[in-house]
């Protein structure tokens, strides 16, 4: 006998709208199969009760055997020698029709009775587990909905625990109600071919016995014929025998899994995370604006697709674009006190989609695989070998520090350019870069540390030694105006964010700034810092300006004299970076580098500053 499809029970935990789809294709042809097998109960119904009308009745059960082959059942391979079977029945009926004269008790019992067990046994199993399954599914989402409502305050660790075990509780009898469902699925494709020939072979052997002209005019040739049918139904019965005894022996091993399969985010404390993936799925929370302040989440099954993230609804037979990953940005945000949260944000700036993740794990997984398919690696001829080059790359960048504390505890970078020869910055407005490529380690002293954020502790300083306004040391300027740049030549505004800065052994090439890049954006991809600081850098012939866009508060701001170097990344065209020149309180100089990404071109700020210096170099010239 050809093989049948089958549900896959390792499946059946995951859940995937793929066996959502295949078991909507299984449920549809039980469906089909209960209707003919109501149609053909009823023709052999009207065979035992119509003794009287019998030629009329054996005629309808003909059409009926012929229609098994009209019903389209959307599982029906393998079924060729059902049908064929089915057809000499038919021819068969038709020949004994003008002779045949029912016996009640011999076509109760081997004809109409095999039907009734089938459709009372099989059919009604396969819908009684169909509804369970589905009260199972409502279950299961109910508690995932809760879950993940649940805020991230600590003192709600009774009720995490309690809805976890909920989570867990609702997942087993999920994964129960599916994988008997399945089995009883797979079994019905079996029970089905049986249960079309077996009453048909009951009704002929019915036929030979009791009527004696019938035996003699057909059983030389039905002897063979119904032998070897018999054979096939004993080698179906033997398939499903083996079959289910592989399905049972499946169903214990998958049920005695640990309880953190079952259980979100089992492990909190550390993760086993991969981030070298260039593919990712699995089922998201997408947040939906209702209205002006109201959101819905909607739990669906998201996966990537080169470069295209997808979504697939339950149900639905193919997936959709949701979002283009190409040079997007992806970050964890905090959203409507919901954990495991992250946004990702087109190549122009824009804010878009927000997801929340059931665990950690998965939080930071996709965040890892966004991240590296933004690069476009998966157009690499072995991606994955590079997303491992590019992570091992990462853990040979410096370790970054994020606190103020910190940074002041470093040794001054400014002690290794004693010996350095400082050139006029009055008579430089764009440095030259060496001829040769001087190694890293001439550019950047090695462990030099990053910071991240966009708090300068250093301004406080450099406004003393140059005898300006004192500035915050958080920051922020106590007067919002800015009264220099009103009588500015030159004033251009470009949304920026702030990546992170440190210190650098030289000005004397650009190649410093794209060095101070990388091991800047290597440092945020192994350490897994997403966060950047959106600010309005101003750009001025007097001054760099980094502009609160809320509160249009001065967070630093920057002589554009004391601007050495700068320059926009030759491939990111979006990344951008400049040198500062800064004094010291003990009368010697240090320099630091700022590396930024711009929503426009970062040429675009380099044109601005050098059209600054000029402006600067005219005026002094008058």
């Amino acid at each position: 006998m050809p093989a049948v499809d089958k549900l896959l029970l390792e499946e059946a935990l995951q859940d995937s709208p793929q066996t959502r789809s295949l078991l909507s294709v299984f449920e549809e042809d039980a469906g089909t199969l209960t209707d003919y097998t109501n149609q053909l109960l009823q023709a052999m119904q009207r065979v035992y009760g119509a003794q009287n009308e019998m030629c009329l009745a054996t005629q309808q059960l003909s059409k009926q055997l012929l229609g098994y082959e009209k019903q389209n059942f959307a599982l029906g391979k393998g079924d060729e020698e059902v049908i064929s079977t089915l057809h000499y029945f038919s021819k068969v009926v038709d020949e004994l029709n003008v002779l045949h004269t029912e016996l009640a008790k011999q076509l109760a019992d081997t004809m109409v009775l095999p039907i009734i067990q089938f459709r009372e046994k099989d059919l009604t199993e396969v819908s009684t587990l169909k509804d369970l399954f589905g009260l199972a599914s409502n279950e299961h989402d109910l508690s995932m909905a809760k879950y993940s409502r649940l805020p991230k305050k600590k003192e709600n660790e009774k009720v995490k625990t309690e809805v976890g075990k909920e989570v867990a509780a609702a997942r087993r009898k999920q994964h129960l109600s599916s994988l008997q469902y399945y089995c009883a699925l797979n079994a019905l494709q079996y029970r089905k071919r049986m249960a079309m020939m077996e009453p048909m072979i009951g009704f002929a052997h019915g036929q030979i016995n009791f009527f004696k002209k019938g035996a003699e005019m057909f059983s030389k040739r039905m002897d063979s014929f119904l032998s070897s049918v018999a054979d096939m139904v004993q080698s179906i019965q033997v398939e499903l025998e083996a079959e289910a005894e592989k399905m049972r022996v499946s169903q214990q091993e998958l049920l005695s899994v640990d309880e953190s399969v079952y259980t979100p985010d089992s492990d909190v404390a550390e993760p086993q995370i991969n981030r070298n993936l260039i593919q990712k799925a699995g089922y998201l929370n997408l947040r939906n604006k209702t209205g002006l302040v109201t959101t819905t989440w909607e739990r669906l099954y998201f996966f990537t697709q080169g470069g295209n993230l997808m979504c697939q609804p339950r149900g639905a037979v193919a997936g959709g674009l949701i979002q283009d990953l190409d040079n997007c940005s992806v970050m964890a945000v905090d959203c409507e006190d919901r954990r495991y949260c992250f946004q990702i944000t087109t190549p122009n700036g824009k804010s878009g989609i927000i997801l929340q993740a059931e665990s950690r794990k998965e939080n930071e997984e996709w965040i890892c695989a966004i991240n590296n398919i933004s690069r476009q690696i998966y157009l690499t001829d072995n991606p994955e070998a590079v997303a491992i080059k590019l992570n091992q790359t990462a853990l040979q960048a410096v370790t970054p520090i994020t606190s103020f504390g910190k940074k002041q505890e470093s040794p001054c970078p400014s002690q290794n350019l004693k010996n350095s020869e400082i050139e006029n910055e009055n008579e430089k407005i764009v440095p030259k870069a060496t001829a040769s490529i001087p190694e890293a380690e001439e550019l950047i002293a090695p462990g030099t540390p990053i910071q991240f954020d966009i708090v300068l502790p250093a301004t406080e300083f450099l406004d003393q030694n140059r005898g300006s306004r004192r500035t915050n040391p958080f920051g922020e300027t106590e007067d919002e105006s800015f009264p220099e740049a009103e009588d500015s030549l030159l004033q251009q505004m470009f949304i920026v964010r702030f990546l992170g800065s440190m210190a650098v052994k030289t000005d004397s090439t650009t190649e410093v700034i794209y060095e101070a890049m990388r091991q800047v954006l290597a440092a945020r991809a192994i350490h897994n810092i997403f966060r950047m600081t959106e600010s309005h850098l101003m750009v001025t012939s007097q001054s760099l300006r980094l502009i609160d866009p809320q509160t249009q508060v001065s967070r630093a701001n920057f002589e554009l004299t004391s601007v050495t170097q700068f320059a926009a990344h030759q491939e990111n065209k979006r990344l951008v970076g400049f040198v500062i020149r800064v004094p010291e309180s003990t009368g010697e100089e240090s320099l630091s580098t700022y590396i930024f990404e711009s929503n426009s071109e970062g040429e675009k700020i380099c044109y601005a500053i050098n059209l600054g210096k000029e402006i600067i170099e005219v005026q002094k010239a008058h």
